[in-house]
C-alpha cells in the first residue's frame, strides 16, 4: 500500500533581480504571468501540491531577493533546502556571471551535508524577448558552465510565454525528491 504521508519540499530560487524568478513561480504555480515588476522584499514563497510515482507532496518554492542588502537573510531562508535553482536572464551577460556567486553563497548559507552533491538545476530566462536577437548568452556557453559543475541540469525557459517552465519544475521537483529521501535514511 502506497504510503500516504505528505512529504515537504524545500526549493530556493536565486539570481539577481530582473531575471524573472517571480515570473517563473507564478508561471508555474498559477499558470499566470504579469508584466508587472514588483521587487521581492526579503522573501517570498508558493506552494504546489504534486504527486509522483504514486507519493504526493508539496513543493515549497521560496523566491529571495536579488538585491545584496538582503543577503544577510540568507542563512533562515537556506537551511534545510531539497534543492537550489539559479536562474538569470540569458539577455544580460552579468545574471549569467553572477551564477558562481550565487552558487558558493548558498553553499556556504545553507552548509548541506554534501555540497559536493547537494541538486542544483540553472534556468536561463527570457528566452522570448526580441524573437531572440538581443541573447548575449548562449546555450552552449551557460551548458559548458552546467557540466563544469558537475553536470546541472539546465533549461532555457521563458515565463512569460510558459516555454519550458513545467519541464524545469518537474526536473526540480525530482531533484528535490531525491535530495529529501537521501537525508531521511
Amino acid at each position: 500500500m502506497p504510503s500516504r504521508r505528505r512529504t515537504l519540499l524545500k526549493v530556493i530560487i536565486l539570481g539577481d533581480s530582473g531575471v524573472g524568478k517571480t515570473s517563473l513561480m507564478n508561471q508555474y504555480v498559477n499558470k499566470k504571468f504579469s508584466n508587472q515588476y514588483k521587487a521581492t522584499i526579503g522573501a517570498d514563497f508558493l506552494t504546489k501540491e504534486m504527486q509522483f510515482e504514486d507519493r504526493l507532496f508539496t513543493l515549497q518554492i521560496w523566491d529571495t531577493a536579488g538585491q545584496e542588502r538582503f543577503q544577510s537573510l540568507g542563512v533562515a531562508f537556506y537551511r534545510g533546502a531539497d534543492c537550489c535553482v539559479l536562474v538569470y536572464d540569458v539577455n544580460v551577460m552579468k545574471s549569467f556571471d553572477n551564477l558562481n556567486n550565487w552558487r558558493e553563497e548558498f553553499l556556504i548559507q545553507a552548509s548541506p551535508s554534501d555540497p559536493e552533491n547537494f541538486p542544483f538545476v540553472v534556468i536561463g530566462n527570457k528566452i522570448d524577448v526580441d524573437g531572440g536577437s538581443s541573447r548575449l548568452v548562449s546555450e552552449k556557453k551557460a551548458r559548458a558552465w552546467c557540466a563544469s559543475k558537475g553536470n546541472i541540469p539546465y533549461f532555457e525557459t521563458s515565463a512569460k510565454e510558459g516555454i519550458n517552465v513545467e519541464e524545469a519544475f518537474q526536473c526540480i521537483a525530482k531533484n528535490a525528491l531525491k535530495s529529501g529521501e537521501e537525508e531521511e535514511m
